[in-house]
């Protein structure tokens, strides 16, 4: 990472360098089409396009460097042309000081801006990492990828999760999206997700699984409403799945969660749950339990876990994205490979841009 933005960096800088040549380029123009023209024909008001292009991609030590060559330069045409009204050099040269104060001034505000935007991203970024840890590519017989996709560019972090543990009997996932906004949601994404950690190796069962990461959000917004009110309206919509090393099947407890899809050869089946759970933050509104929904779950089969920021993308039309007829075509692909083609399908679908944040898990049972 700190490489990459190192990297980042210097290619700004190069850039910057290289369009800085346009506006010393424009003076130089400016400069010597001054000296072609007839006195009668004012071109020095012109210099001041010089700083105030500037400003558009430098900061303001270089647009202020810039402004003073103007200067400079419109002296020295005064001298050369042997135009020294002492009247209108001051009104001139005062004119193109003012606009380059003015754009230097606009150049710093801008940086400012920009460094402070630059931090929330660095930081963003880290959240990502402690609440998102990325998955093995590997967990017993499963090969493993994941996906994120945040809507808003000028962050990371959003309202869905993923999370993966290996236990002695299996491997057990979770995807989910938090219905909620801002740092309330954010803390109820870090809360499951450090729930799931802790119990997905100790809790024996699924519905027991299920029932501690339920007891662990309604616990969160029961104390974050004392601060805020809105936090009772937060839930989490969650699959939680286990994938047994013994059995080739896969057992889901679905909690208001779009289901899975299973990819068997050409055939889509999306893994239904016989009776599906409330989401998690609403499970005490009911006095049921957990039921679990077991499917076969064969060597080669893929299986696709996301979140509805991918099927609720919508085109130009306002047609949602149709994930299931998609990945039929692609069944042959590995994990990787089918979460690089469904995003790359996705954004195209979209117009380059998603409303929602978008998480998939893609896994294979070699």
């Amino acid at each position: 990472m700190p490489e990459h933005r190192q990297t980042r960096s210097l290619s700004r800088r190069w850039r910057s360098l290289l369009q800085l040549t346009v506006p010393l380029g424009l003076l130089v123009v400016i400069a010597v089409a001054a000296l072609q023209v007839p006195m009668s024909v004012d071109l020095e008001p012109l210099l001041v396009v010089a700083p105030a292009l500037t400003a558009s991609f430098a900061g303001p030590r270089t647009t202020a460097a810039v402004g003073v060559v103007a200067v400079g330069v419109q002296g020295l045409l005064r001298v050369v042309r042997n135009d020294l009204t002492p009247t209108e050099n001051v009104i001139q040269v005062s004119a193109l000081v003012l606009v380059t104060m003015f754009v230097v001034g606009y150049a710093a505000v801008r940086d400012r801006r920009q460094q402070e935007l630059d931090q929330v991203r660095l930081v963003s970024e880290a959240t990502q990492q402690v609440l998102l840890r990325p998955l093995p590519r590997r967990m017993g017989p499963l090969r493993i990828a994941s996906s994120y996709m945040a809507a808003a560019k000028e962050a990371r972090v959003g309202g869905d999760l993923y999370a993966a543990a290996r236990t002695a009997e299996g491997t057990r996932l979770i995807i989910g999206d938090v219905r909620g906004k801002g740092l309330a949601a954010l803390g109820d994404a870090a809360v499951l997700l450090g729930a799931f950690h802790e119990a997905a190796r100790t809790r024996t069962t699924l519905p027991g699984l299920t029932g501690h990461l339920e007891a662990s959000v309604d616990r969160n917004v029961t104390e974050v409403a004392e601060h805020d009110q809105n936090a009772q309206e937060n839930f989490i919509t969650a699959a939680i799945l286990n994938l047994p090393d013994a059995e080739p099947m896969v057992e889901l407890v679905d909690c208001g969660h779009p289901p899975p899809l299973l990819l068997n050869g050409h055939d889509v089946i999306p893994l239904q749950a016989e009776r599906p759970a409330l989401p998690l933050g609403l499970g005490g509104l009911s006095q049921d339990g957990y039921e679990v929904s077991r499917f076969p779950f064969k060597p080669g089969d893929l299986l696709l876990l996301y979140t509805d920021g991918v099927i609720e993308a919508r085109d130009s039309h306002g047609a949602f994205y149709p994930l299931a007829e998609r990945v039929g075509a692609w069944h042959d692909l590995d994990p990787d490979a089918l979460l690089q083609r469904v995003r790359e399908d996705l954004l195209a679908h979209a117009g380059g841009r998603l409303d929602d944040d978008a998480a998939m898990i893609a896994l294979r049972l070699d």
